[in-house]
């Protein structure tokens, strides 16, 4: 098997400052030349795995078709350079930890004396090559989690480190994301910042072949030429890169820069590269600067103070507008405020809603309530796992009359769970890794809403899940205009559920926003969108406050 490249990313000065968009756009214009691409995010913090983190800590768990509870940053690169990531692509520093302790219980080591160098540092570098291995990728594109100079982070450095003496100097390339502060009383960029951080990663043993200066204001000559001089670089490797509005504009700054180029040569990847074909890519880009016409979709969640809680959504919306022909407006509507009776009026402006996924009680029946208003006022909607299972909910308490229908997930007490357990997860203990999770099969019911979105029968989708539709209200479902347009192939696991005598009313207990690309919207979300922009050209959004449809219940 032919020998990966590999190019790791650095971040330095502050925390956010892109890397995980700019290692997802250098593999897009690695793509764009022809060569197969793996992304692989180093975590060093010492969970497992995000999957059990508060969302406002962590943002968005992004699940791979295999399974993995991964950080967000997977889907960037997976929504960047259109591949399927699996597992070996996020690893933490709790899964690094956790192997090396188990063997060493295990007596692996023959009583030898465990320490992070080489022990955890030996681990880190076997996870990095077996994503080459997993892939067959011709580079893999590693980001190291956190900022340089965190101390947890310094095993992961210290490996990368290791990885440029154990492989040809030409099979490694350092590239440093770091940020230029502006000062307003000068309106000046300052390199000092960037420099120490440069300096600090030389002092581990580590410089950076790559600078990229991130920065919300354009960079003159003479500060490329001032960081090149002071980080030891060429020229041409300082990169500036100023804030953008359009994330998937950021290949396309860095190819202009020539950032492809000089990496192919610094890899000796001239035989390998093709010529690099951004075509498509720039006509994207294009369509989605020349968008006009607004659509307006209210995102109802819990997390929404936090957005990159729902990341995957608002992308696959943003994707499916574009591709419309729509500039999105997203309205974040909090679930827990429509329970207290506030923003109804944000969601009456609105031409379609989505209610994302989530876990706990909290904020459950606001969801609910969204989907009533949906249901009532024939808005398109679109429920996403925990969106989907408030929409059998709300339907049950008001179109079957189940006033207490609610799901075995919450303490409130109900005769009616049509939401429930699944059967395979009533023995698990354990909360980590534990849930119905990745890739599985759908069978969808010709005619459907769903059937003509994704014009096929049979469909794979990623999910994340314990609880599911109760089947022994299957019929009173359907005999009231539900339907059941997707199931398992087996037929015992409702996977979407979408009602008759509405023109948009689907939910999925799938995750679709994991599979949408901005070159190819998920036919889910290019329905919904669709059918958001048809109610925006017949509706006249007239309010319907908390009052009036608790008024309407009572009638």
């Amino acid at each position: 098997m032919k020998r990966p490249k590999y190019i790791f990313c650095t971040g330095g000065v502050v925390s956010s400052v892109g890397k995980g968009v700019t290692a997802a756009a250098i593999g897009r214009i690695l793509k764009a030349r022809g060569l197969k691409v793996a992304i692989q995010k180093l975590d060093p913090y010492l969970n497992v795995d995000p999957g059990t983190m508060s969302p406002y800590q962590h943002g968005e768990v992004f699940v791979t078709a295999d399974g993995a509870e991964t950080d967000l940053d997977l889907g960037h690169y997976e929504r960047f350079i259109d591949e399927q990531l699996n597992r070996t692509c996020n690893i933490t520093a709790g899964q690094v930890y956790s192997t090396i302790i188990e063997k060493e219980r295990r007596g692996d080591f023959l009583g030898g004396t465990i320490q992070v160098i080489p022990h955890i540092t030996n681990e880190i570098k076997r996870r990095i090559v077996l994503v080459g291995e997993e892939n067959q990728a011709d580079v893999i594109i590693v980001e190291v989690g956190g900022t340089v100079g965190d101390i947890e982070g310094q095993p992961f450095l210290e490996a990368i480190r290791q990885m440029r003496m154990n492989l040809k100097r030409s099979d490694t390339l350092y590239v440093h994301v770091t940020f230029l502060p502006h000062i307003g009383a000068t309106g000046e960029l300052k390199t000092k910042p960037s420099q120490h951080s440069v300096r600090e990663l030389r002092s581990m043993g580590i410089q950076p072949h790559v600078i990229i200066a991130r920065t919300d204001y354009p960079v003159t000559k003479d500060v490329i030429e001032k960081l090149a001089l002071f980080c030891d670089v060429d020229d041409d490797a300082v990169i500036p890169l100023v804030t953008t509005d359009l994330l998937y504009e950021v290949p396309l700054v860095l190819e202009d820069a020539g950032l492809g180029d000089y990496i192919i040569a610094k890899l000796k990847l001239d035989d390998e590269a093709q010529k690099p074909d951004l075509t498509e890519w720039r006509s994207m880009i294009r369509q989605m600067r020349s968008v006009k016409e607004v659509v307006r979709i209210g995102i109802v969640g819990k997390y929404i103070e936090l957005h990159d809680a729902y990341m995957s959504v608002k992308e696959a919306a943003f994707h499916a507008a574009s591709a419309h022909g729509q500039k999105l407006e997203i309205h974040w509507i909090h679930s827990g405020d429509l329970e207290k009776g506030k923003n109804w009026d944000e969601l009456d402006k609105v031409d379609g809603i989505i209610v994302p996924g989530g876990f706990g009680y909290r904020g459950v029946e606001g969801k609910v309530l969204a989907a009533r208003f949906a249901r009532e006022k024939k808005v398109p909607y679109l429920g996403l796992c925990l969106g989907m299972q408030a929409m059998c909910i709300e339907f049950a308490r008001n179109v079957l009359g189940y006033e207490d229908a609610n799901s075995s997930e919450f303490e409130a007490p109900s005769q009616h769970s049509v939401i429930d357990l699944m059967i395979d997860q009533r023995s698990v203990t354990g909360m980590g890794g534990t849930m119905r999770l990745g890739l599985y099969p759908c069978k969808l019911e010709p005619g459907s809403i769903a059937a003509e979105a994704y014009q096929e029968e049979l469909i794979k989708e990623r999910h994340r899940h314990r609880f599911e539709f109760n089947n022994t209200y299957r019929n009173a479902f359907e005999e009231n205009g539900a339907c059941f347009s997707g199931v398992s192939p087996d037929g015992r696991l409702v996977e979407i559920i979408e009602l008759e005598d509405h023109p948009f009313m689907v939910g999925s207990q799938f995750h679709p926003e994991f599979l949408s690309r901005p070159n190819a919207p998920h036919p889910l979300f290019n329905a919904f969108i669709k059918a958001a922009v048809k109610y925006a050209g017949v509706s006249n959004h007239t309010i319907t406050p908390l009052e009036a449809i608790e008024d309407k219940s009572e009638n």
